[in-house]
């Protein structure tokens, strides 16, 4: 590990994170990590790293000590993507799939961009080996929003060919069969999705997307990643898993979903509905026995509570039951044991998880970044991690960019193929809408 002990902080005027990006957005490695909805309060933008990994065991390092009081959470360190298929290395009974991603890609940022929506104010951060050299760093990251530009939209459709590749009646034979198995007692849920993909038009760019989700439909952990070659693009709602300096974990795990309706009284109808919902909260209640359950691998006995369930969320196109997790890590327990102890996020893939990732390799191909992760791990030991999903997959060849994305549903007992169908369908609508040139 390089030494980045030493911290130093410098305050820049406000600066929109998408203009502070947009100079850099096509360099490899630039990311950004979004935080939209009401209650957004930090984003960063990050480029320049000092080392690449694809190996776990290159992040696990000593924590150092923070930054002052009123500090991002995020002061250095590294940022990656996790694919969904990283899991299996720490559990090998879990179905042994291999894609054309990395299953593991991590970047070491000595200097970040991070913006705080509350304050307006824009803070940038550096690291090093003594004051001077992270002085120097901080000065660097702040002289990026000298270049800082509005992105420039472009006109019309950035994909004229993105369709599901999954056709309706398979998807809901899939489910039906899913369904029989939890009759026959094979599993008790298990998240099945269907596959979208096309290209993206002549001289369009991930990065077009990603400031076209921007608008009304950001999500709170949405987050663009531009690899060699590939590139995430994420508008993702859903926690995976947080830990602070502290030692502090949670996990906010989404399932029960409704689409926003078309009129305030019938936007209220479904809300109304999703709540009252026996089967919706069943599912979610599943899924929080079975995070309970991953916490507990790394969390002191006694610590694991579940502080809030089913709380309704809106966004853009969908409102969702949200509930929230809660443990304190073990001594002699970090942020990455328990990530990697509970990879992938439960509530993509169903109870028990092992059997129910059997049964989703039965019916998806292998998933790559969706339903994986993007995480950040500071160099205090402080860490926060999405679940990819509302994700797009990008992948550069010599006729521009292939993307690809999914959207599951969680299949239940009493789970209706048509009803599941549609779910997959209001998930992915802000991405679609995007894609083809409406405001998202």
């Amino acid at each position: 590990m390089l030494d980045l002990a030493a911290i130093v902080v410098r305050e820049g005027s406000w600066t929109d994170p998408l203009s502070a990006l947009a100079p850099f957005a096509e360099e490899p490695f630039a990311a950004c990590l979004l935080s939209g909805g009401e209650d957004a309060r930090w984003s960063y933008v990050l480029r320049a790293p000092l080392a690449i990994t694809h190996d776990v065991a290159d992040l696990r390092a000593p924590p150092l000590a923070a930054g002052g009081e009123g500090g991002p959470p995020f002061q250095g360190g590294w940022l990656g993507l996790a694919t969904y298929e990283f899991g299996a290395a720490f559990e090998p009974a879990q179905p042994q799939t291999r894609t054309d991603w990395p299953d593991l890609t991590a970047a070491l940022y000595p200097a970040l961009l991070a913006f705080d929506h509350q304050a307006r104010r824009v803070l940038a951060v550096g690291r090093g080996g003594g004051e001077s050299e992270a002085g120097a760093r901080a000065e660097q990251a702040l002289g990026w929003l000298d270049h800082a530009r509005v992105p420039e939209p472009l006109a019309g459709y950035l994909s004229d060919d993105f369709a599901c590749d999954t056709p309706a009646a398979d998807y809901e034979r899939a489910v039906a069969q899913v369904v029989a198995g939890i009759g026959a007692g094979e599993i008790f849920q298990a998240n099945i999705a269907r596959l979208w993909s096309g290209r993206l038009r002549v001289g369009a760019a991930p990065f077009e997307l990603f400031a076209r989700l921007s608008g009304t439909s950001m999500a709170p952990l949405a987050a663009y990643l531009r690899l060699p070659h590939r590139a995430v693009v994420s508008n993702s709602p859903e926690r995976f898993i947080s830990v602070d300096a502290r030692g502090l974990a949670r996990t906010q795990p989404i399932k029960g979903t409704r689409p926003r309706g078309t009129s305030p009284d019938a936007d209220r109808a479904l809300a109304a509905d999703l709540a009252a919902s026996a089967k919706d909260r069943a599912e979610n209640l599943m899924i929080v026995d079975l995070m309970r359950n991953d916490l507990a691998r790394a969390c002191t006995p006694g610590t694991v509570t579940v502080p809030s369930l089913f709380a309704m969320e809106s966004f853009a196109n969908v409102h969702h039951l949200v509930s929230t997790v809660e443990g304190r890590l073990a001594p002699g327990q970090g942020a990455l044991d328990l990530f990697t102890s509970a990879f992938p996020p439960g509530s993509i893939t169903g109870a028990p998880k092992v059997q129910a990732m059997r049964v989703i390799a039965r019916h998806e191909t292998p998933r790559g970044p969706y339903c994986g992760s993007i995480f950040w791990l500071g160099l205090d030991g402080a860490f926060d991690s999405s679940v990819l999903i509302r994700t797009l997959a990008c992948v550069e060849d010599e006729g521009g960019w292939r993307i690809e994305a999914r959207a599951g549903a969680g299949i239940v007992a009493d789970s209706d193929p048509r009803s599941e169908r549609r779910e997959t369908e209001a998930k992915l609508a802000s991405i679609v809408l995007a894609l083809k040139g409406g405001a998202a």
